[in-house]
């Protein structure tokens, strides 16, 4: 086969006709293409009188003309091609011991536990909170104004915070695991285009049969999830890992355990107190901190293709960033067109926001995360949980100036540059459930945070414009953007001291996302079958 890059198509309503397109641009009839296949597609905006679609293509096409066409083209945008599939993890011989365990069932022990169940392991998977379903329902009482479940919310139960968010699987890891990982959640669900689009997304609506779907094969072939089940304690003998210690419903149980891999999230607060009380090696890592800025779809879509979206272009969206004049960055992270700013607290006390969007990104606004990196020397606790303790001081201010009751903070940005306290919206109404409190987000976010959000936003004023709107709506705080502690681990995989033990994923500070998270998942599986 060979690979076509760059192939211009001009945005249109329906499926587009990518036999004809390539044939027209190799100047061969349509019958010669055997076969073909969409590797990646990607929009190009970046002239708005020329905006098109940018698709790279796996041609099959007679061996004599693919041959014929590689030693006569110039461009560069022809070569051979031939797929490189991951091959999963196989077991090699009998399992010895007690069955591994799985504990997090987010993006990093979901693809942990398929591999191993697949690999005839039988994992037992422990996760605090609730099946999708229930745990659905508790978020949008949540939501509506009711109480928090601090063991069943955005943060914990099954598919982890990524199932409410917009499910973007863009990621800038190259690894040969990702496009497995995209074809099978196209399998249990997913839409085929993430196959191949450049930002591939999947939406928090359809997410939650996706995840039903994966847990419903990880069963199917041996594997068990037990749902409100929550990591504990560790315990070891002759310096291996032994048993691990799990609470259910209030009562504690001892599991034995010689495997563990250890994808809690970056929400498990108490699990990581824990392991650190047991002496767990660990480390503060750099995290970002800031606030979910929105804006009108409508402005984005202007500034972005320079007319109405119509209905043949995606709602659009940015990536933006830049360098703060006394060192540091600022930059746009989980952007979600169409979307909306979500409570996403896991802790009674303390406000958290997150954004989300469902498949179709078809609401009014959109929004992102605004964000200036932080550094554990920025930190103003010791120790390795320092970023942790920081983040929830920052949350539990952010609660007491929202009145209380979970509403956010929030201001406009005309507002929130003047340093005064914001009164109401302006044309920009905010998303965020369950309300927002006007207020001041200089008295929630640390100074440095505050100040460097303020300079960045007529700075990237200049890249997007509108981006500085002074009616734009800003929601704090958002701080959970990824670990502020990173579990060490050695080339192994494992835990340094403790073997058997393997921290993964975006909470064990190895991970930035759904796709990688899940990557590092299935790292951590191929380690475990190849210690076993």
């Amino acid at each position: 086969m060979i690979r076509l890059s760059q192939l211009r198509v001009p945005p249109s309503p329906g499926t587009p006709d990518l036999r004809a397109a390539a044939a027209a641009y190799l100047k061969l009839p349509q019958e010669e293409i055997q076969g073909l296949r969409i590797l990646r597609r990607s929009l190009d905006a970046r002239r708005k009188e020329d905006i098109h679609w940018s698709y790279t293509l796996a041609l099959s096409l007679p061996p004599r003309q693919e041959a014929k066409l590689l030693r006569r083209d110039r461009s560069g945008r022809l070569s051979p091609w031939e797929e490189r599939p991951y091959i999963p993890p196989r077991r090699r011989g009998p399992w010895e011991g007690p069955p591994p365990v799985v504990a997090g069932f987010g993006p990093a022990g979901m693809f942990a536990a398929l591999a191993l169940a697949e690999a005839g392991l039988r994992p037992i998977v422990l996760e605090r909170g609730q099946d999708v379903g229930a745990r659905t329902a508790a978020v949008r009482r949540f939501w509506a104004g009711g109480p928090l479940e601090e063991e069943n919310n955005v943060q914990f139960g099954e598919g982890g915070a990524g199932a409410f968010s917009d499910g973007k699987l863009n990621t800038g890891v190259n690894d040969p695991r990702i496009p497995w990982i995209l074809q099978r959640l196209w399998e249990f669900g997913a839409p085929e285009d993430i196959r191949w689009e450049a930002r591939p997304h999947v939406g928090t609506d359809i997410l939650a049969a996706v995840v039903c779907a994966l847990r419903r094969r990880i069963a199917a072939v041996g594997g068990e999830v037990r749902f409100g089940h929550r990591l504990e304690s560790l315990s070891q003998k002759d310096g291996a890992l032994h048993a691990v210690t799990v609470s259910q419903g209030g009562t504690a149980y001892t599991l034995p355990c010689r495997r563990l891999i250890l994808a809690l999230g970056h929400s498990a607060r108490d699990t990581m107190e824990a392991l650190f009380a047991l002496g767990l090696t660990m480390e503060a890592k750099a995290f970002s901190l800031g606030a979910r800025l929105e804006h009108p779809q409508a402005l984005v879509d202007l500034a972005q293709y320079g007319r109405p979206r119509g209905d043949t272009l995606p709602p659009a969206d940015y990536r933006l960033n830049c360098r703060l004049p006394g060192g540091g960055g600022v930059y746009t992270f989980c952007m979600c067109p169409g979307g909306q700013v979500v409570a996403a607290a896991s802790e009674r006390g303390g406000v958290v926001t997150n954004g989300m969007s469902l498949h179709a990104r078809d609401g009014a606004n959109a929004n992102s995360a605004l964000l200036v990196g932080v550094t554990p020397a920025d930190f103003p606790f010791p120790g390795p949980l320092g970023g942790m303790y920081w983040q929830r001081e920052i949350e539990q201010r952010a609660f007491r100036l929202g009145g209380g009751d979970y509403r956010a903070p929030a201001q406009r940005v005309e507002d929130f540059l003047a340093r005064r306290p914001g009164a109401g919206p302006g044309a920009v109404p905010p998303t965020y459930a369950p309300g927002v409190a006007w207020g001041d987000l200089w008295a929630v976010l640390p100074e440095r945070v505050a100040a460097g959000m303020a300079w960045s936003l007529p700075e990237l004023g200049k890249k997007l414009r509108g981006f500085d709107l002074p009616d734009a709506v800003l929601t704090g705080p958002e701080t959970r953007s990824s670990s502020p502690v990173r579990l060490l681990r050695g080339q192994d995989f494992q835990s340094p001291g403790l073997p058997g033990l393997y921290p993964c994923g975006e909470g064990a500070g190895y991970a930035g996302g759904i796709t990688s998270a899940a990557a590092d998942g299935l790292r951590c599986a191929e380690a475990l079958i190849g210690a076993s």
